[in-house]
């Protein structure tokens, strides 16, 4: 479609509502920073065949993704959704296959062995047949797996099967058909039961049987559900009953994995322990004789959150690095705005960086705001775009601040016009010049309109100094740079957005309404200054080697310093990427802030330093 230039920036910037926040988590100092490449080089440095983008920084690899492909589901499990239901996203909003199996190929590139497909209910989705197919393709993927409430399971079972399904998990809490239906809301406990029989005689082994245990609902049925695996070869999975919104979780209500086994141990004391994997999430053991085996998932009472190798992917295309956290990141959002496969690691990366050593108690997660569980995904696991940095001196962040003596920072001009408005002020809008071909341009403004603030030194004109951008006749023109030569050119910019205590608060805390708006800032004017020719009319499009936005928390001043820096290797700088780099990404957190207090500015919008062109500039604080 066509776009005007506005649209055109709005539709690179302000979609970008990455809902992302660090819970608490201190921010990093500037050498702390680490982004996704430089983790890279880190791991490249130390042989370690794994992909930065998705190692986080506590060294966990992560190398199985679930991947919830519709929020629907055939029935209402009071633990999942909430009584009166959830609210669907538009389908419109929903990934398509395409995208689906686009963001499946990238995260297997980068080392992901294992995929399960979850939902709401995976197997309402018309197309999961042909997406299980097309993910069989995939080069490197080793298990595709697919968590499912059983329902549709036994009908459609021998098409899974055929199209590259290796692995089955099926939610039952119940043996009892009355509780089944009181539980989930609706009937259909021996369609369950007939998927399960299905699968075992299909070959599937072991068949995971998943069970979430609520005190006062089922858990005088743990001795039933253990019998099972006598006969057969099912691995039933007992789940610590988990706090999301809108199924009313409470602590009376949780029975422990201890509790359980012990109850367990009492009916079969020579039950053994099992050997597990590092990346399991399940304690297993088994009753000497027995076919199947049981498994406990001890998400609250016992976190496995040290050995998590797990991402989830939500329907709507948000990235969740925990399924406790409620930082999600839209890489929906990023593939729609035309991004590149290496834009869309470095949100994954960052994100992935992000992640937390271990998420929260489970009294804090009760009371954290999180998904209700449908909206998530049917399955469970344990624990967003890069850190930022953190000014931790008071002194690091004045140099920020400190203007020099005698020169006009902005729009100081503006204030002279106003008190003589018969006057006509040449009107410039200065960025602290220390140039001296800048200074000499600003002096030949003032000469040509007879003016000379009061508060501007007069500067010596030793050179004839003129607009490169206008022809003969003082009309718009390009430079022509063909004569040039191409060297390696850097620029770093520099802005202040000054936010109020409430509105610096919240952002630094990762509590605005709207998301984590340093991440959508950083995304923000990364983008933008891959769009400055579209947006500066007379600007030459460059191919950018690199774009980095990082920010700055001065908590004294309650405000954010933004810095952009730009590289290219072409015939012209990079001043303006930068510029428009910085500037986007402090309207961004304006946008984002503004909810909270209309007193936000933004200031000190300038050039810190280019280098690589006829002369090199370096502005001194």
């Amino acid at each position: 479609c066509e776009l005007t230039v506005s649209n055109l920036l709005m539709s690179h910037v302000l979609d970008f509502v990455l809902n992302l926040c660090h819970n608490g988590n201190p921010l990093l100092t500037s050498k702390e920073l680490v982004s996704p490449r430089s983790r890279r080089q880190r791991l490249n440095d130390s042989d370690i065949p794994f992909s930065a983008f998705l190692t986080d920084s506590f060294g966990r690899r992560h190398s199985y993704l679930r991947i919830s492909l519709t929020e629907k589901c055939n029935l209402r499990c009071q633990y999942c959704m909430p009584e009166e239901g959830v609210k669907l996203t538009p389908r419109g909003q929903l990934l398509s296959t395409s995208e689906v199996l686009t963001l499946a190929r990238l995260f297997v590139q980068e080392g992901v062995e294992k995929i399960r497909l979850t939902g709401g209910e995976p197997l309402i989705r018309p197309d999961v047949l042909d997406i299980i197919a097309e993910l069989r393709k995939l080069e490197g993927l080793k298990t595709i797996a697919v968590t499912t409430n059983g329902m549709n399971l036994a009908r459609l079972l021998p098409k899974l099967k055929e199209s590259g399904l290796d692995l089955i998990n099926i939610s039952l809490d119940s043996l009892v058909p009355a509780k089944f239906e009181f539980i989930v809301r609706r009937k259909g406990f021996h369609k369950v039961m007939e998927g399960i029989d299905k699968a075992i005689e299909m070959g599937y082994n072991p068949v995971k049987v998943n069970c979430v245990v609520m005190r006062g609902l089922n858990e005088d049925e743990l001795l039933d559900f253990v019998a099972l695996t006598e006969k057969k070869p099912l691995e039933v999975r007992f789940i610590e009953y988990m706090p999301f919104d809108g199924n009313k979780w409470n602590f009376k209500k949780m029975v422990s994995y201890q509790e359980m086994l012990d109850r367990i141990r009492q009916q079969w004391p020579s039950l053994e322990t099992l050997p597990s994997e590092h990346a399991d999430t399940a304690k297993t053991f088994k009753v000497p004789g027995f076919k199947g085996r049981v498994g406990f998932i001890t998400s609250m009472s016992d976190h496995f959150c040290g050995s998590c190798n797990r991402l989830r992917l939500t329907a709507d295309g948000n990235l969740k690095v925990c399924l406790f956290g409620n930082s999600e990141v839209s890489l929906r959002d990023v593939l729609r705005s035309g991004a590149s496969d290496e834009d869309l690691l470095q949100i994954i990366g960052a994100a992935v960086g992000r992640k937390k050593k271990q998420h929260a108690g489970m009294f804090n997660i009760s009371q954290m705001k999180n998904r209700p569980m449908i909206l998530i995904v049917m399955s469970y696991i344990h624990k967003d775009c890069l850190r930022y940095t953190h000014v931790v001196s008071a002194n690091v962040c004045k140099r920020h601040f400190i203007t020099t003596p005698g020169i006009p920072s902005l729009c100081t001009l503006l204030e002279n016009a106003k008190l003589s408005p018969s006057k006509h002020y040449s009107i410039r809008l200065c960025h602290k010049q220390t140039s001296s071909e800048e200074a000499n341009q600003s002096a030949n403004d003032q000469n040509r309109s007879g003016t000379n603030p009061s508060n501007t030194p007069k500067l010596d004109n030793t050179t004839a100094a003129q607009l490169t951008h206008t022809d003969a006749q003082g009309r718009a023109t390009m430079v022509d740079v063909g004569g040039k030569l191409a060297t390696r050119r850097t620029a770093t910019a520099r802005a202040t957005v000054n936010l109020g205590p409430t509105a610096f608060r919240l952002l630094r805390d990762n509590q605005l309404a709207k998301g984590d708006a340093l991440a959508v800032a950083q995304l923000a004017g990364i983008m933008a200054s891959k769009q400055t020719s579209a947006l500066i009319p007379l600007c030459h499009p460059l191919p950018l080697d690199h774009a980095s936005v990082t920010f700055d928390l001065d908590e004294l001043r309650n405000a954010v310093v933004v810095t952009a820096t730009c590289r290219t290797t072409g015939k012209t700088g990079v001043e303006m990427e930068a510029l428009v780099a910085v500037t986007v990404a402090a309207l961004t957190l304006y946008d984002m802030s503004k909810a909270v207090s209309h007193d936000i500015s933004i200031t000190d919008i300038q050039l810190v330093s280019k280098t690589g062109g006829k002369r090199d500039f370096h502005h001194q604080p």
